[in-house]
């Protein structure tokens, strides 16, 4: 199984990351920071306008800039099998 990588933003400084996914679905994506015993895990959550996810870790917010549409049309695209799933 291929490692799913995204890159997040760290608002405070505007620099760019690259986390690997843990979870991901349209309401939710779980990522991890860092690497053996110094990774954590940090829960992105859509944001009210649903045009990107953010979260928190280690005091900093971090945001994925993308849109719950787009999160889940690529679920759909890398597992066609769980079609439709995650949609209400």
């Amino acid at each position: 199984m291929e490692t799913e990588k995204i890159k997040v933003r760290v608002t405070e400084s505007g620099q760019t990351m690259e986390v690997v996914v843990y979870s991901k679905r349209a309401e939710l994506i779980q990522v991890v920071l860092g690497a053996g015993i110094h990774s954590v895990k940090c829960d992105l959550t859509p944001t009210r306008n649903g045009h990107a996810y953010a979260g928190s870790v280690m005091g900093r917010e971090i945001v994925y800039e993308r849109s719950r549409a787009q999160v889940q049309a690529d679920i759909d695209r890398l597992n066609p099998s769980v079609r439709g799933s995650g949609r209400r």
